[in-house]
């Protein structure tokens, strides 16, 4: 039989049929038969150095750096050249800097797979972290992700504000003008003490929600207020080692943003195969 072309508009009906059964199941998987969070256990700070030294071992193991390297060097060229012709972007760099802990939950979702392949099989390769988004977690894990982002963006805002209200609403001529703007003026530094201290709570409120829910999520077929609950339940049960983590977390961060970003290269994936550890030290294995 010769096959015809079939009508453009029954392609579009269909089309949208499609997408309606994959929002329909994508929707559904935010929740899930689990409607409690489980038990958690007490971790330490000694739980933390375990969990470093697992991260950096799967960080050898996997090479994970040479995703990194290609994952951040087209954010970086385009961050560096945006400020390089637009110096009104010049007061956002360390809010941008500092939005890299917003974002490090996203960055390491791969990572995450990739350890708990790991427990169980010697040859884990990069296909484990292309693999990770299943049927049943996608669509928790979109809705994290695009929480995630928002807090970015929220963040973002509130740094261009707290400059405007601190400093002004005129934008530095050059970068010596801008640090000598923010060093030696009370101005420049109530804008230091603001933005540090705003910025805190925006990282705390990821540090609570995210610790645990993405690995969660990957690991278990659980709904997102599930993992999102076992994860600050993980933080009100160890909230000074969780703090700690965090503290941790931003110092290493600091530090990988110095030399252009390109710690980062390293730092990240370290952080985020840790995570995976520090999930699995904190949630008990159904």
């Amino acid at each position: 039989m010769v096959k015809t072309i079939g009508n453009p508009f029954t392609w579009a009906a269909q089309g949208v049929s499609h997408m309606g059964h994959a929002a329909r199941d994508a929707t559904a998987a935010l929740g899930s038969e689990v409607t409690e969070p489980p038990e958690v256990n007490a971790i330490t700070p000694r739980d933390l150095g375990i969990a470093l030294r697992k991260g950096y071992r799967d960080f050898t193991r996997f090479r994970s750096d040479v995703m990194f390297v290609v994952l951040l060097y087209p954010i970086i060229g385009l961050c560096l050249a945006a400020l390089a012709f637009h110096g009104a972007l010049l007061p956002m760099l360390f809010p941008l800097g500092a939005g890299f802990l917003l974002l490090g939950p996203i960055a390491a979702i791969g990572l995450y797979e990739m350890s708990r392949q790991g427990e169980d099989n010697d040859d884990v390769g990069w296909g484990a972290a292309l693999s990770v988004l299943r049927a049943y977690n996608i669509g928790p894990v979109l809705v994290m992700t695009f929480y995630l982002l928002a807090l970015f963006l929220l963040w973002m805002a509130a740094a261009m504000q707290i400059h405007a209200w601190t400093l002004g609403p005129g934008m530095p001529a050059s970068v010596t003008g801008f640090a000598a703007q923010v060093f030696t003026t009370e101005a420049g530094w109530t804008m230091i003490a603001v933005g540090m201290g705003v910025g805190l709570v925006f990282a705390a409120i990821v540090l609570v929600i995210s610790l645990t829910a993405l690995p969660m999520l990957i690991d278990r077929h659980v709904g997102l207020p599930v993992a999102v609950a076992t994860s600050v339940k993980v933080a009100r049960r160890n909230p000074f080692t969780v703090a700690g983590w965090g503290l941790l977390v931003a110092v290493a961060m600091l530090l990988g943003t110095l030399p252009f970003f390109l710690g980062l290269i390293v730092v990240l994936p370290i952080l985020g195969h840790a995570t995976w550890h520090i999930y699995r030290a904190a949630v008990p294995r159904s």
